[in-house]
């Protein structure tokens, strides 16, 4: 597989020294990317970044003080600042933040995109649970993603795909509980919380579905994101969450579809102001819906996974589909297209992943099984 594989273990600073020291070279050219970004998008130069994301120390520190430490110790083994990798955490919720120099003409800032699922055993010819989802960002980020494996007894062993130098943001766990997350709009004006990879983390930090449903509602996160929490029981829960208000979807017929746009109504406090951003999603729901109801007829689990990476390789739209390439028209830094691409089985506990756009990548099978190690439920 043409990725980095990392695994991790022992307490914080254990698995966070070992990560950074493997994934050094993904997260300095994390970092050199981001710098260029940011610089060419808002005027500010990397040691401002740096200065803003400082601002979320104390957040994290007050939840996940072991979270905080994992990360200045991922610092330490790839040899750059720490407040470099809280910029790498926080870097939406930098982009975002009101007050951190970026144009205060722009009302809309487009959120990451994705397109997330979830099939059930109704929905399963071969009677599986699977999960999954495009993960659409900046083409320059394709070279720092890395699938990470974190085994950190009591909690239950992750298994997820990142930014090298983040700790959490799409994945499962040995507990059966998976998490495919979109990107939201929407501005709210409250005080500062939680970065989006540290509420992802904390969820799939969780060995009880009940207790990783409760995350997002009892902390306060700092911008919208959805979550679709889907467990190997056979059930799904999709949160379209904001710092300030959550709304919540359950399965139709066993499937369950998430892009970027609130699909349960407009919170509130944005209903008068709220411009969606990217209007693609408006389609990709719909033909990620229709696709994958082929799965119900399959004669098999190879069928099941075939009609998935069929689904989340069509082009309707393109070069803005469900698997979305690069559009030259764009500037270069902000060109995005489909980074990754992920296929869960959490019946079987086989975790797959096409890294760059499923239409020419194949779905490769990881080394590692979900359910084995400790805290596994084979």
């Amino acid at each position: 597989m043409a990725v980095r594989l990392v695994e991790i273990e022992g307490d914080p600073r254990t698995r966070g020294l070992a990560y950074g020291e493997a994934a050094r070279a993904e997260i300095r050219t994390s970092i050199a990317y981001y710098r260029e970004a940011f610089e060419a998008s808002s005027g500010l130069e990397w040691t401002d970044v740096q200065t803003s994301a400082r601002r979320w120390r104390e957040p994290i520190a007050a939840v996940a003080p072991d979270l905080l430490e994992e990360m200045d110790a991922i610092a330490d083994g790839a040899g750059v600042h720490q407040d470099e990798i809280l910029a790498l955490n926080a870097r939406g919720e930098i982009v975002r933040n009101s007050e951190s120099g970026f144009n205060p003409e722009v009302t809309e800032t487009p959120a990451d995109g994705c397109s997330s699922f979830a099939l059930l055993p109704e929905a399963t010819g071969d009677g599986h649970v699977y999960c999954g989802q495009n993960w659409d960002w900046r083409e320059g980020t394709q070279d720092s993603v890395v699938l990470v494996r974190i085994v950190q007894p009591p909690k239950p062993t992750i298994i997820m795909q990142v930014e090298a130098g983040q700790i959490g943001r799409h994945g499962a766990n040995s507990a059966g509980i998976a998490l495919n997350a979109n990107g939201l709009g929407g501005r709210f004006g409250t005080p500062l919380g939680l970065p989006q990879p540290v509420l992802r983390r904390l969820i799939l930090d969780n060995d009880h579905l009940k207790a990783a449903l409760q995350v997002p509602f009892d902390v306060r996160q700092h911008i919208a994101t959805n979550l679709l929490v889907t467990h190997r029981g056979g059930v799904a829960v999709d949160l379209e969450t904001t710092p300030v208000v959550h709304g919540w979807g359950t399965p139709v017929d066993g499937i369950l579809v998430h892009g970027n746009h609130y699909q349960y109504g407009l919170p509130g406090p944005i209903k008068d102001v709220y411009r969606l951003s990217p209007v693609d999603s408006l389609y990709r729901v719909q033909v990620i819906e229709r696709g994958l109801k082929a799965a119900r007829s399959a004669s098999g689990s190879a069928e099941v996974r075939k009609i998935v990476a069929g689904t989340m390789s069509d082009h309707t739209g393109h070069p803005d589909g469900v698997c979305a390439h690069v559009d030259d028209r764009v500037p270069p830094l902000k060109r995005y297209k489909t980074i990754a691409s992920s296929l869960v089985d959490l019946t079987t506990g086989e975790y797959r992943v096409a890294i760059g756009n499923p239409c020419e990548n194949d779905y490769e099978l990881l080394p590692w099984q979900l359910y084995d190690g400790p805290g596994g439920h084979r």
